[in-house]
């Protein structure tokens, strides 16, 4: 039986907001783009190009900052390391130089408000975010390469879309829920165990230990960051940082410098329940408006999704114990197991699914990490992930603006908190007596993505997107 190999850092990735598939994957499938000239020795060759984009990329690309992400990866720029304060001012360069160079090694005529074309109506049948590069060579052929960004900064391409699983053999392949309980109950191992052990296919238990670290590490910044700066977001729509003023409400005179030092003051706070409550709120907010910003964050699965884990997770670190590295670890282990069997058995990507595939996998993931952190056994923790993603299904995608502001900012601080009721839920039921199952949910989740209208796919053409005018703050 074939099955799909992800691994835990292809769940996670370090890019760069406000968009895993608008953004990150169209600035991967640049990069790919690239190599794959390279690797026919004609990139020197290319004399002309022009970047088509459809469907969602078309429709939301300008506010999701699509057509900034595809500049950079053709200038050969890395999402994961490229500093974030030299956007504007690089973007701003191509624009007025009007040329642009190529992985750094070709300078051609480019003019970015004509040659990136973004086509309203025109839609690709595979996938919603499509995108096609056409280029002409100094010999005067011409070729075009299609890339589906298909979600959570995953990219295929058009040719190689029956060859995209990973052939990589896994000690315990999963495509299911079912499979990660067989395995648990073959091996005894915890789920974030299993998931240990299939990543040794790639690399050393060292190797990975310091990769989801770094992982954390990023999240960690990214909270500590988005929670002390204040200011209007990008965009046009005039959206105010909250999560600075409620930091500053929650620590008060306290005084800290970093983030060891913030993490003892949020701690010495006491442990009620609307205390803790505005801490997740605001660990959530932190992070997406950094994402809104265009700044550094860790798809989870995806970048309109990526305040959820990285909250619960802060959550579980500040209030339950959590705080050391093997538990964190294991947590995010965890959690991408869950991410890994939605992106097989539905979608992760906003535009094939809604928001249920964005907010509503999240929430699965960190409910389900949260859940076997706290001692849950492996039937509860995936009790834990259904029972959040019940509570999400139908979820749509209606960006105000095509920005990944309104309504997703505050959808990530919803997400987390179910996230946390689920756990609990689980924690304190019997998940033998339970009527759903998450492979279930998760066959439902897809017929639901299937049925829902084109409107409600982060194209910004029904909901919130077309019924509230763009002068209203943001509730």
């Amino acid at each position: 039986m074939s099955y799909e190999s992800i691994s835990v850092f292809d769940i996670f990735k370090i890019g760069i907001g406000p968009s895993s598939s608008h953004t990150l994957g169209p600035w991967r499938a640049a990069l790919q783009f690239l190599t794959t000239l390279r690797k026919q020795n004609i990139l020197q060759q290319v004399t002309q190009l022009n970047v088509l984009l459809y469907g969602s990329l078309a429709k939301t690309g300008k506010g999701h900052g699509t057509d900034i992400a595809v500049l950079l990866g053709l200038c050969g720029e890395d999402p994961v390391t490229f500093d974030v304060n030299k956007i504007t001012s690089t973007v701003d360069s191509l624009n007025q130089e009007k040329k642009i160079n190529l992985g750094k090694t070709n300078a051609i005529e480019f003019d970015p408000a004509t040659q990136i074309q973004f086509l309203m109506e025109d839609s690709l049948p595979f996938h919603p975010n499509a995108m096609t590069f056409l280029v002409t060579f100094d010999n005067g052929e011409q070729i075009a390469d299609t890339y589906y960004s298909i979600g959570g900064g995953f990219v295929v391409k058009e040719e190689q879309e029956a060859l995209n699983l990973s052939t990589t053999q896994l000690p315990f392949p999963i495509d299911k829920s079912s499979d990660i309980l067989h395995w648990c109950m073959k091996t005894g191992l915890s789920i974030a165990e299993v998931v240990l052990e299939n990543e040794h296919a790639w690399r050393s238990e060292t190797e990975t230990k310091k990769g989801i670290l770094q992982i954390w590490y990023t999240m960690r910044d990214c909270i500590y960051r988005g929670a002390h700066i204040q200011g209007i977001l990008p965009g046009g729509l005039q959206v105010s940082r909250r999560a600075a003023n409620l930091n500053k409400r929650l620590v008060g005179d306290a005084t800290y410098t970093n983030f060891e030092e913030w993490l003892q003051v949020m701690q010495q706070g006491g442990m009620h329940f609307q205390y803790i409550l505005d801490w997740v709120s605001c660990f959530a907010l932190a992070v997406n408006e950094e994402n809104a910003s265009f700044s550094r964050v860790v798809t989870a699965p995806t970048n309109g999704a990526a305040g959820v884990i990285p909250a619960v997770l802060l959550y579980y670190i500040a209030f339950c114990n959590g705080n050391s590295e093997d538990k964190i670890i294991r947590f995010l282990l965890c959690a991408s197991e869950i991410g890994c069997i939605f992106k097989k058995g539905a979608t992760i990507s906003a535009a094939m699914g809604g928001c249920q595939a964005e907010i509503g996998v999240s929430s699965a993931m960190a409910a389900a990490a949260l859940c076997e952190s706290l001692g849950g056994t492996p039937n509860q923790a995936l009790q834990a992930a259904e029972i959040a993603m019940e509570h999400h299904l139908g979820l749509t995608c209606d960006p105000i603006g095509g920005l990944v502001q309104i309504p997703c900012i505050e959808r990530n601080t919803m997400g987390a908190i179910k996230a946390i009721t689920a756990a609990q839920l689980a924690m304190q039921g019997n998940p033998h007596n339970a009527i759903v199952s998450l492979d279930n949910v998760i066959k439902t989740m897809w017929q639901t993505a299937l049925d829902m209208n084109h409107k409600y796919k982060e194209t910004s053409d029904g909901g919130l997107a077309v019924h509230v005018p763009l002068s209203l703050p943001e509730c």
